[in-house]
């Protein structure tokens, strides 16, 4: 039996990257390959070498300029840059998450794009694959599955809140969130296919909840617990 990807996409702060780990522990030999962290490791990578020309900019070179490379760790892709791994906690910085948004809408993608589907087919030969990334379907056609995790508003704003440890007063996180879905939207980044399934988390009350909703709207696949 052929080994599936299961490729999460959604609004920010809808909770895509624990949806993912809760999948992680259902799907028997799985692991979850995070393309957001790569987009945004580039982004960090930039800041951090101070490269600010971003006209005609191919992400994939820049990639390749800036040493990143991507190691799987305990079934999960990690970040390293010139040998050095990258701290989650700073690819997911409010710096880094409003610039790979902005730089998303400009930069070329196109060898990026290959290099992630190369990637995919890599693992894939071996693992169940659990793919958490931008622009899913123009990347990688043959996915399995493809949701898109959305929630009100309100909801991402408190979970978003919780996520930064409270230190970044609602509003501005308000701004922030408003300010990147107008850019993901213009990057085409939010394109519903006629393969993909919404799932609206709203009212779910915890990750386990949501899931539940995820598996529910799968037709077939190996689940331990289910």
């Amino acid at each position: 039996m052929e080994n599936i990807v299961i490729g999460i996409e959604g609004t920010v702060g809808a909770g895509k990257t624990s949806i993912c780990r809760e999948l992680l522990k259902k799907i028997e030999n799985s692991i979850i390959i995070h393309g957001g962290e790569i987009y945004r490791a580039i982004v960090y990578g930039m800041i951090k070498s101070n490269i600010k020309n971003t006209e005609n900019l191919d992400a994939y070179q820049i990639m390749k300029k800036l040493g990143i490379e991507i190691k799987l760790e305990n079934n999960e892709t990690k970040i390293y840059m010139n040998g050095k791994k990258i701290k989650e906690k700073e690819l997911q910085s409010k710096q880094a998450s409003i610039a790979v948004s902005e730089i998303s809408n400009i930069a070329n993608n196109e060898n990026l794009y290959k290099f992630g589907k190369k990637l995919i087919e890599e693992y894939r030969k071996k693992y169940n694959i659990i793919l958490s990334s931008r622009d899913i379907i123009k990347m990688y056609p043959d996915v399995t599955y493809h949701f898109f995790i959305d929630a009100s508003i309100e909801e991402r704003i408190n979970r978003k809140y919780m996520q930064y440890n409270k230190e970044i007063p609602k509003e501005q996180i308000k701004e922030m969130i408003e300010k990147r879905d107008k850019l993901q939207e213009k990057s085409g980044y939010y394109k519903i296919y006629p393969q993909t399934k919404i799932i609206d988390v709203t009212n779910c009350n915890n990750v386990e909840e949501s899931t539940k909703l995820v598996l529910e709207n799968m037709k077939e696949t190996v689940v331990n617990g289910i």
